[in-house]
């Protein structure tokens, strides 16, 4: 039944209440209060606020906003996700299993000294985590009314202020001297990511003389690129046959700690100003998308763009974040890397590289449609295990499917790509209308539910965000022996917490944090989708 409730003649619909409580829930969490703003949760409190008033929402457009949450994440993972358990089975792989683990261990631990029902402690799991697409996992496992989403609500506030306190209080007390910015630096936000530094460097170094950029070990150790050279008073792409002398002058991009050393090793910060011509810019500039098996996986230094076709790769941008690579960065099927070179060698890359720009910009509903709909299909087949039988349901089969498609690029005629603008777009609409259908259904007992164990709640969550930190820094310190900069981003990634990831970058330019946090997120989104139906069986026997 459908309730409604009437306020000065207006009656407040089901599509009404789907409408409100997106619209209020997202400028809840846009509101910021000493640098912490409430994100996904605000959906959740309003939701949670509309189901106390008696609202409801239209039936099944949770499921809908879960059903495509889930798929276009799998799809956004699917490029790194199986190149991650090949790269890194080692160090960022071993650090996500332990602090994911030491998590589930604190939330079984918590749920059977407290006492408290299964589907709220694996609530409070999920949202120390802030893992979305584990609660959404793991609610096609449990009824309506379940209280998941109440756990989920109180613990994810407090895991995404604890991480951004940890990283910003870790980063306080273990940060070498800030480096002083040059004068002339060019310094710019790549959409909030990573802060990415210019200089104009002028060569002066004689022993440099005649030698190729590849030959200098440091470059080619280093997060830097050079990418132009100062010809006739204009900046030019670096051409294939380049090799250094005095007096040139080269516009480098690259972090602050990195460009010291290397400008050390030219010789001096250039007066020459940074003023690439616009025109010429559009013209030696271009985003390109990897999606050729040729490219993917190898290095930049196998693939020798430079001495090959004169192309430098100045910003990789995966899983939304953006970085400076070095030469022993490897492509993921589906980055979209900034090459700069002139017009030629650029058409030259793009056709090696697979991109097509017609279809990187077109998004292919029947393809999308289709996916979903054998990850639906996947999802209902029931699996036998003995006598027991499961199923990976309608949040777990879409993911599969996602990530392979996503994985895969393209299974017989269905494409496993469409623009990154619509990708997050049905991306944050599925989890809008997930968490606030979610939250609306709990919301008729949220009251009675927080009398009954509020502190314990409280505490769980914190207990539950903490014990991962604390292993995440014992382990990746003392057994992996993690530097202060891939550490602190691979924890941001294990604990799926992009916010943490900005307070780290904030406090810190950290462009191996950003590799770390981009290799190590879309395995912590499968072990958490993985783990936590698990867990709520565990906490249920």
């Amino acid at each position: 039944m459908s309730a409604c409730l009437t306020l000065a003649g207006w009656s407040i619909t089901a599509e009404t209440t789907a409408f409100l409580v997106l619209l209020v829930g997202l400028l809840l969490g846009r509101l910021t209060l000493l640098g912490f703003q409430l994100g996904a949760a605000g959906i959740i409190f309003a939701g949670l606020l509309a189901g106390h008033l008696g609202l409801t929402l239209p039936t099944g457009v949770g499921t809908v906003g879960m059903v495509l949450f889930v798929y276009c994440l799998g799809i956004g993972a699917g490029p790194g996700f199986f190149q991650t358990l090949g790269r890194h089975g080692g160090a960022l792989a071993l650090l996500g299993i332990v602090m994911i683990s030491s998590a589930a261990f604190a939330t079984w631990v918590f749920a059977r000294l407290s006492g408290i029902p299964a589907d709220l402690a694996t609530g409070l799991f999920a949202g120390a985590l802030t893992s979305t697409p584990a609660l959404a996992t793991v609610s096609d496992f449990l009824p309506p009314d379940s209280q998941l989403t109440v756990g989920f609500g109180i613990s994810y506030p407090l895991g995404t202020l604890l991480v951004i306190l940890f990283v910003q209080l870790y980063t306080l007390y273990s940060k070498d001297a800030s480096p002083v910015v040059a004068e002339g630096a060019d310094s710019e936000t790549a959409e909030g990511a990573s802060r990415i530094t210019r200089y104009v460097v002028e060569v002066l170094n004689p022993a440099l003389s005649g030698k190729q950029l590849h030959d200098l070990r440091l470059l080619e150790e280093t997060s830097c690129q050079v990418l132009r050279v100062l010809v006739d008073e204009k900046y030019r792409p670096i051409p294939p046959n380049f090799s250094l002398h005095v007096g040139q002058h080269l516009l480098i991009i690259g972090l602050e700690q990195d460009l010291r050393a290397i400008i050390d090793l030219f010789g001096k910060f250039s007066d020459r100003q940074i003023d690439v011509d616009v025109e010429e810019d559009l013209h030696t500039r271009r985003r390109v998308v990897i999606t050729s098996p040729e490219m993917i996986g190898k290095s930049l230094k196998e693939l020798r763009l430079r001495s090959r076709m004169g192309v430098t790769i100045s910003r990789i941008r995966r899983h939304d974040v953006e970085f400076v690579p070095d030469s022993h960065e490897k492509f993921h099927r589906g980055d979209a890397v900034t090459a700069i070179g002139e017009p030629e060698s650029l058409n030259k890359f793009m056709i090696e590289a697979g991109h097509r720009e017609r279809t990187y910009f077109e998004t292919d509903l029947l393809s999308l449609s289709a996916g979903i709909l054998l990850g639906l299909i996947l999802g209902s087949i029931e699996f036998r295990l003995g006598s027991d039988g499961f199923s990976l349901g309608k949040a777990g089969g879409p993911l599969i499917v996602g990530l392979l498609l996503g994985h895969w690029g393209r299974l017989g005629p269905l494409t496993g790509h469409f623009p990154a603008a619509a990708r997050l777009l049905l991306t944050e609409l599925g989890l809008a209308l997930f968490l606030a259908d979610s939250a609306v259904r709990a919301g008729r007992d949220f009251v009675a539910v927080l009398n009954q164990y509020g502190p314990l709640l409280m505490l769980g969550g914190l207990l539950i965000t903490l014990l991962p930190l604390l292993m995440g820094l014992l382990v990746g310190r003392q057994v992996l022996k993690l530097t202060r900069q891939p550490l602190l981003g691979g924890i941001c990634g294990a604990m799926t917490s992009t916010p943490g990831l900005g307070a780290l970058l904030a406090a810190d330019d950290a462009n191996t944090a950003v590799r770390s946090y981009a290799s190590i997120y879309p395995l912590a989104l499968m072990l958490m989708s993985l783990l936590t139906p698990l867990l709520l069986s565990l906490l249920a026997h």
